[in-house]
This record gives structure tokens, sequence and C-alpha cells, in this order.
């Protein structure tokens, strides 16, 4: 039986829900943990997220602002943040990748509201968070020549690859001013559907880290996803979707998408090998493949051609050819 957190009783009586059933739900790649109250017909869904290793409280500003600007955020029932404790609306079960495994004849309703819903944040001012700037840009694509290279025994060229990062992103960030809300994780198992139904309002999950950006990088999150296949043909009807429902046609939001891609899926990578070297995940280098396989495309858009160099003279063939899968 799963040992509940110290003062969680506590905290659920002074939100008046002492006597409630408490049902532990799997946990991400965090140190976060989920429990399912339900008291008579009432249900409610705790997150505890412990210092020092978590903090609440940008999950709690990102959530008070979507909630403040019509966006579908998880209504905030109860916070003690310096202990680590928010209490929130609870989504049901329907995750949307979950949901897709059982309906996949609704894939391209579910994927075209889970557009729409960024549509609607993208009219919106971007929100009072911090830039996905540079500096931020070359923070994460640094954990691929970190965790990733080391772990295949590769000695590689950092400072080539900063450089090369630096070159390809550049003519990128005039066009993110004034920029969008970035949520950062946007896929289909941070995607609610709230009534089962995929072309109904979509509740959003883990935004805790959003930052203002790009409108394309919350795209290549969803369509370009870690966890699932994406087919490259829904990818492309996705694509045109949002540019129609945004007036959108430009050559210059397709290389942007593509830079996007590129450094998210490095990013994935770099994340995904420190899940298994630090932390004892192996689980997610299953996942690796997906992700190196988007990112070589990714690589062949002229845009990231200094990036690609690099990856040819670093990465040995044999290893990109499978997809960057783990040498035995």
């Amino acid at each position: 039986m799963s040992v509940l957190p110290q003062g969680l009783a506590e905290f659920i009586a002074q939100a008046g829900w002492e006597g409630a059933a408490i049902d532990p739900l799997p946990g991400d790649a965090s140190f976060r943990r989920y429990f399912r109250l339900t008291h008579g017909d009432a249900s409610a869904m705790l997150m505890h997220a412990p210092p020092p290793h978590e903090d609440p409280a940008p999950f709690l500003h990102v959530a008070h602002w979507l909630s403040n600007h019509g966006m579908r955020g998880p209504a905030i029932l109860a916070e003690q943040a310096a202990e680590g404790w928010v209490l929130t609306e609870d989504f049901g079960n329907d995750r949307m990748r979950d949901w897709l495994d059982l309906n996949l004849a609704d894939e391209a309703t579910a994927y075209r509201a889970a557009i729409d819903a960024l549509v609607d944040l993208h009219r919106l001012p971007p929100g009072p968070f911090p830039p996905y700037d540079m500096a931020v840009y070359q923070r994460e694509v640094a954990l691929l020549t970190e965790w990733y290279c080391p772990s295949q025994g590769l000695d590689v060229d950092v400072e080539g690859y900063a450089a090369a990062w630096e070159v390809a992103l550049a003519p990128m960030l005039a066009r993110q001013n004034p920029g969008v809300t970035v949520l950062r994780d946007y896929h289909a198992e941070n995607i609610m559907l709230l009534d089962g139904q995929p072309s109904a309002p979509q509740g959003l999950i883990d935004f805790q880290d959003a930052l203002v950006g790009h409108p394309a990088y919350d795209l290549v999150s969803l369509l370009q996803d870690a966890r699932r296949d994406v087919s490259e043909a829904l990818e492309a009807a996705m694509l045109a979707h949002y540019c129609s429902e945004v007036a959108l046609k430009s050559d210059d939001f397709l290389a942007d998408y593509a830079r996007l891609g590129a450094q998210r899926n490095a990013k994935i990578v770099g994340i995904f090998t420190r899940l298994d070297r630090r932390d004892g995940k192996p689980k997610y280098l299953d996942m690796i493949p997906r992700v190196w396989a988007a990112m070589e495309r990714d690589l062949a858009h002229p845009a990231l051609a200094p990036v690609a160099r690099w990856f040819d003279a670093n990465i040995p063939a044999q290893l990109r050819a499978a997809n960057g899968a783990f040498a035995a």
C-alpha cells in the first residue's frame, strides 16, 4: 500500500474534504504525486509537489492566469504552496492519449480540437511569464550533449554544437516578439477530454513551466509527440488547420516549426536519458527512437543546416540509423 505524504490529512481537512476517500494515481517524470479525493458524489484532484524538489507556485500562477482568460486549466479549490499542496477540480479519466487508444477513428477530430485550443490561447496577449529566449533554448539543447552523448561514449564538439544552434535559431527570435503563452508540454498525455467527446472543450494540465515564446512550439509538442505516434499526414493536416485559423501563410513559420521541432526533440533525448541515468526511470529510453526520428525530419529542413552538419560530424551514422536508440 502506498504511504500517504505527511500533512495530507490536515490539508484536506482544512480544505473541507475531511473523510474523503483517497486514491493514489500514477505519477509522471517528476517528484510530484497525485491523488483523487471522493466524497459522496463529489471528487477533486490533490497534487503534492513537495519542496525542495518541487514548487507548486508556478503551477498556481499559470492556472490562475489561464482561468482568468477563459482557458480550461483546472479550477483551484485550495492551496498551501509552501508545503506543496494544491487541490483542484477533477477533470476525470479521459486523458486524450488513453482515449485515442480506444477511439482511433476520432483521432483527427481530437487533434483538431487541441489545435483550436492553441488558436484561442495564441489570440490572447502573452501571459506574465519569463521569455523563451536564446539562453533557455541553448540550456535545453545542451541536455543532449550533457546526457545522451556521454551515455553512448561519444566525445563531441560541445562548443560547435552551441554555435550551430545559435546560427539556426537566431533568425526566429524576432518572430516570437511579442510572443504567445507557451505551455511547453502540450501533448496528448496532458490534455483531458472533459466529457469524453473529442470535439468538446479540452482541459489543460502540467503547464507550470509556461514561458512567452513562439506559437510553433506547442504545435511541435503536440504533433511531434514523444509518447505516441502521430502520422506525418496528420501532422501536416493539423499544421494547415492552424495556419488557416490564424490566417498565416508564411514559409518562415514552417521553418520555425522545424527549428523548434529539432530544438525540442534534442532536449527530450537528453531529458529521457537523464531520467534513466540519474533518476532510475529506464522506461523513457523506449521513446527515444520516436523522438529521434522526428528530429531527423526536422534536421532535413534548410533552416537547420548548421545543426544538421554538426550531427553528421559528431553522431555516428549507425547510431542515427537506429534512430538514436541506446547502443547495446
